[in-house]
């Protein structure tokens, strides 16, 4: 797995408020959203083109457009959909599934409880959206889920990642013979006993929705 951290000052100014725990919701999500539409400036830098004859006001000339088919974009709910408008709004001609997975806080397992997504994903690039990569656990099933399907190039985008989540991802699928990227705007210390990032920012969930 290639690890790109988007070491950018804007991207930490932005990763400072919303590690703040005094950021109230409305601002975390705003930030958020400008957050992942820098991250996904980094993760589509390999997305698939093709190119295309037009013509400017002045003169024949070739271009580039997003090829056929077009990528996935895959929030992992619930928290992923606070990461959407950001991606979107950097490929809003891509098309979008969800895949609902959550973590279960005793086993730290990952439980998949919703599925809107193509049956056939061969030949897609699928970029996967969810704002904490901590034990990895939720990430290496969703990885499993859309390869299962097909899918032949994967980028994950995380707002922060746990030097443990990293290892798991990178352990569990070492034998993917696609290529698979992580995009991330920080490598934080470790996890703690509840594998929770540290310093982390918290409940990515919780802070963009409130506790329910």
């Amino acid at each position: 797995m290639r690890v790109h951290v988007a070491d950018h000052q804007l991207i930490s100014h932005k990763l400072t408020y919303l590690r703040d725990k005094r950021t109230d919701s409305p601002t975390f999500r705003r930030l958020t959203e400008e957050l992942v539409t820098l991250l996904a400036y980094e993760a589509t830098r390999d997305v698939r083109v093709e190119r295309i004859d037009i013509e400017t006001p002045l003169a024949p000339t070739t271009g580039i457009r997003l090829a056929s088919p077009k990528p996935l974009v895959v929030p992992i709910l619930r928290a992923g959909l606070g990461m959407l408008e950001g991606m979107v709004r950097l490929l809003p001609s891509a098309e979008v599934g969800f895949l609902g997975m959550m973590r279960n806080e005793e086993t730290l397992q990952a439980i998949t409880y919703a599925n809107r997504l193509p049956d056939d994903l061969s030949g897609r690039q699928c970029y996967l959206l969810d704002p904490m990569l901590a034990t990895g656990g939720t990430l290496v099933d969703a990885i499993r889920y859309v390869v299962d399907r097909g899918a032949d190039d994967i980028t994950a985008i995380t707002l922060l990642a746990s030097p443990e989540g990293i290892l798991h991802v990178e352990t569990q699928l070492h034998d993917l013979t696609i290529p698979l990227t992580l995009v991330t705007g920080a490598v934080d210390e470790r996890l703690n006993e509840r594998g929770y990032i540290v310093p982390g920012l918290g409940d990515a969930g919780d802070r963009l929705y409130g506790v329910v």
